[in-house]
């Protein structure tokens, strides 16, 4: 659990295509979630699951075949043109960093976004990161915000078991109340006309065939499955041995309880940042995905 929102990581240059992933159980779209998942986005961990195989059922002599399986979805499950056109005049991926930056300037005014975000390769970045949040790893070289300025705070005796220090929530104020402050509504009729730049970058992280909406909100109902512990969270620094002594300690920190060690980047950061930001960033998510989800939508339209 390195906590790399602290400045200086050790990622120096920019990797937007996915680690090897750790077999274990399984931001967050632009405006709004691009400004909550990838805000939070960190190391984390995950299980990408493959479906099931169908199980063969039983039939009697005189019953005829078995059905044939249901046949895999061959298009996306929550077609993004349902919530608006996209901008007629997109320009290519590698030339798009100041169309993208105008209009999220927009959205959240001139000022947040150019203190939180980083405009180069800005939708590169946020493919990455959503798609990280649920893996083991989400390196801070490729995320498209700021790290949170401050250092990891822990409460407890140096060199043994501590816990997370109630202040330390504070370091994601700033950023949660920027985050409660965007219309949903309009943050994915952002995200709609200037689809076709996520969709292209997360294609050439190697993911030919499959949809980015399909994974942000994937990766959104991740995120919403993290805990919410009632108490303190304990955590210990990891000993590294080695002649030459760390000059940032604080970014070995581990959660005690292997359950949570054992969570993704995403959920990690979320019980990381406290309860009340948990809870608030969680709603955040929900709004946003409400808007998203238009496979759900049109589901729930049919008589």
């Amino acid at each position: 659990m390195t906590d790399n929102d602290s400045p200086g990581s050790r990622d120096d240059a920019p990797e937007f295509r996915p680690r090897r992933e750790t077999p274990i159980g399984m931001i967050v779209a632009i405006g709004l979630v691009v400004l909550v998942a990838a805000f939070f986005g960190w190391r984390w961990y995950q299980q990408q699951q493959k479906p099931p195989e169908p199980v063969p059922v039983a039939t009697a002599p005189n019953d005829g075949p078995a059905p044939a399986p249901a046949a895999e979805p061959t298009g996306p499950q929550n077609p993004v043109d349902a919530l608006a056109p996209p901008d007629a005049a997109l320009p290519a991926l590698a030339e798009s960093d100041s169309r993208v930056m105008k209009a999220l300037a927009e959205l959240i005014g001139g000022k947040s976004a150019s203190e939180h975000l980083r405009a180069d390769g800005i939708v590169r970045r946020f493919v990455a990161t959503v798609d990280n949040l649920a893996r083991e790893q989400a390196p801070a070289s490729a995320w498209p915000v700021q790290p949170t300025g401050q250092r990891f705070i822990t409460d407890g005796p140096q060199g043994g078991t501590q816990t997370i220090a109630a202040n330390n929530a504070a370091r994601y104020n700033g950023m949660v109340l920027l985050a409660e402050t965007v219309d949903p509504a309009k943050a994915a009729t952002v995200y709609a006309r200037l689809y076709p730049l996520f969709q292209k970058a997360y294609e050439e992280l190697g993911f030919p065939g499959r949809y980015f909406n399909d994974r942000l909100i994937a990766v959104i109902d991740h995120l919403l499955q993290a805990p919410e512990p009632s108490g303190p969270v304990q955590v210990r620094l990891v000993e590294v041995k080695g002649d030459v002594p760390s000059t940032r300690p604080w970014v070995r920190y581990e959660y005690v309880d292997p359950k949570l060690e054992a969570m993704s980047s995403g959920q990690k950061i979320m019980v990381r940042m406290g309860p009340e930001n948990e809870r608030k960033v969680k709603a955040s998510l929900r709004g946003f995905r409400q808007q998203i989800a238009t496979g759900e939508l049109a589901k729930k339209k049919q008589p």
